[in-house]
């Protein structure tokens, strides 16, 4: 299955794409972001099937993983009234401009919170004060552990029964990560 292709499947990755992008001694070139949703009932204006899903940067026209992501909750008639969870697992944090945006959503909609657990911190520009703007405006942010990792196997990779394999340092470069954000978040 090619991830890449508009055919591919929005709610599961095949191992090899999940591997390449999320694995957290790896530098892929692309984004991609799983989701879900907990919502309050199922006539509360997420559309059907689209409370879980993958998410990938596109090319042409560029638009980043996160940047699509808030394009579609804005698309849904969410009730003001009610409270929605959205928790996001991403192949690298947001940069500085994903993160400023998501930020400005959560102002605007604070009937919607925003859980983050990205494989590794992307480090172009200001990527620190981005992070600690969005800390700020409320979202939770945090690096994905061995934990999240088969969470993520187990809800979004068509394993075909494959249980997750956790590869040799996973656990360091989590810490390392993890370590690395929690200072820069501690300015925020």
């Amino acid at each position: 299955m090619d991830a890449g292709a508009e055919a591919w499947d929005r709610h599961l990755l095949d191992e090899d794409t999940f591997t390449e992008n999320f694995r957290n001694d790896n530098w892929p070139p692309r984004t991609y972001l799983c989701y879900k949703v907990e919502r309050p009932d199922p006539g509360s204006g997420v559309p059907l099937g689209q409370d879980k899903g993958i998410l990938a940067q596109r090319p042409e026209p560029p638009c980043h993983a996160e940047s699509r992501l808030l394009e579609q909750i804005q698309s849904w008639d969410l009730d003001p009234k009610l409270h929605y969870g959205v928790t996001c697992f991403l192949s690298w944090s947001p940069c500085t401009d994903c993160a400023q945006d998501m930020a400005q959503f959560l102002k605007e909609n604070s009937h919607v919170s925003l859980s983050l657990f990205a494989s590794r911190l992307y480090t172009l520009g200001h990527y620190d004060e981005g992070l600690r703007t969005l800390k700020r405006a409320g979202a939770s942010i945090a690096i994905m552990t061995s934990r999240e990792f088969e969470h993520c196997w187990n809800a979004f990779v068509h394993h075909k029964g494959n249980r997750f394999q956790p590869w040799p340092g996973l656990d360091t470069e989590s810490q390392k990560f993890s370590e690395k954000l929690q200072g820069i978040l501690r300015g925020a």
